[in-house]
């Protein structure tokens, strides 16, 4: 089975099985945006609880770009790398409001300018807000495609690994399927105990055997 075809195909079972709604919980583009940044080492679940307060107290980006640094510390305490991520969302912030006019850029030149953010991160936000084809390269992205053999030859670099995917993925496909890769290697392709028992990819990935002998 040539790689597209087996994309699509994988595509198509993981629809049957997983939503493709991102699991962060935002209403505005900087709050998508800034929500992702405080994600990193740290659970979409924590993070959506630390941002209730967060935009409630801060419920513009102008307001986000004024707040005292030491309050935003506060705030975002319990995710983790408290001090970088809120000097990265003040400082961003401040960048959207004097560079870009109070909105979050929809280029990926322009994002990866902001403090913080990576192309995991702008590729999340084209994706999702701006609806342009992206591919999210995360942790369970990168670990699930190398399994299923969608990456040949196998690479770990976020970069190769977008790269890779966006030459067999159809466009459309590409956000919904890095968001199903995220709820699937939560639930079932794991990183250290895949149940390969319970997958429905297990006839398409080549991994399985393999996995469940190291795990």
């Amino acid at each position: 089975m040539k790689l597209r075809e087996k994309g699509r195909v994988i595509v198509d079972i993981l629809k049957q099985h997983y939503p493709d709604t991102c699991s962060l919980v935002a209403e505005k583009d900087y709050q998508l945006l800034f929500s992702t940044r405080l994600a990193a080492q740290c659970t979409d679940a924590r993070v959506n609880i630390v941002t209730k307060e967060l935009y409630s107290r801060f419920p513009t980006v102008e307001a986000l770009a004024d707040a005292d640094y030491e309050e935003i510390c506060e705030i975002i305490r319990s995710c983790g790398l408290y001090r970088t991520k809120a000097r990265d969302l003040k400082l961003g912030a401040q960048m959207i409001v004097r560079e870009f006019g109070g909105r979050v850029p929809d280029t990926m030149e322009e994002l990866l300018r902001i403090p913080g953010i990576g192309r995991k991160t702008a590729n999340l936000m084209l994706s999702d807000f701006y609806g342009k084809p992206a591919i999210v390269a995360d942790t369970h992205c990168i670990r699930i495609s190398n399994r299923l053999g969608l990456i040949d030859p196998p690479a770990k670099d976020p970069y190769k690994v977008e790269l890779a995917l966006v030459d067999i993925i159809e466009p459309e496909e590409q956000a919904s399927l890095c968001h199903r890769f995220v709820h699937f290697g939560r639930d079932i392709c794991t990183a250290r105990s895949p149940k390969c028992h319970l997958c429905p990819l297990l006839e398409h990935c080549p991994s399985a055997v393999t996995v469940n002998k190291e795990s």
